[in-house]
């Protein structure tokens, strides 16, 4: 059973950081494409960052570039989103997804690539 456990949402003030932290499991990590997406109440999922299979290639939305970065720990089948220099207009839940990538250095942009997603994690920023 594939699983990916999201954590590491909060309440933070504007300026500041955090770090969110998912898991996969019941896949070979090091095969799958990873990526966050972040919904808003009203608003469909926008996408935020992707990183590739080895090699790590990653690429942002404009908003959060310079600012958010995407990694993972084939390790500990974990990947990672740091966020520093939190705006308001961050405020979100953020989901991680996963998709089978059978190509070195793909990344995937779009919804329909991920077949699994995480349950979610708030991220508030406040003024």
């Amino acid at each position: 059973q594939v699983q990916l456990v999201a954590s590491g949402g909060g309440l933070v003030q504007a300026g500041g950081s955090l770090r969110l932290s998912c898991v996969m499991s019941g896949v070979s990590f090091e095969f799958w494409n990873m990526g966050w997406f972040r919904q808003t109440p009203g608003k469909g999922r926008e996408f935020v960052a992707t990183i590739s299979r080895s090699p790590d290639k990653t690429d942002y939305v404009d908003s959060v570039k310079g600012r958010f970065t995407i990694s993972r720990d084939n390790a500990k089948n974990t990947v990672y989103l740091q966020m520093n220099d939190l705006k308001q207009e961050d405020t979100a839940i953020y989901y991680c997804a996963g998709g089978f990538s059978g190509a070195l250095g793909t990344l995937y942009y779009s919804e329909s690539k991920y077949a699994y997603w995480g349950q979610g994690t708030q991220v508030t920023v406040s003024s």
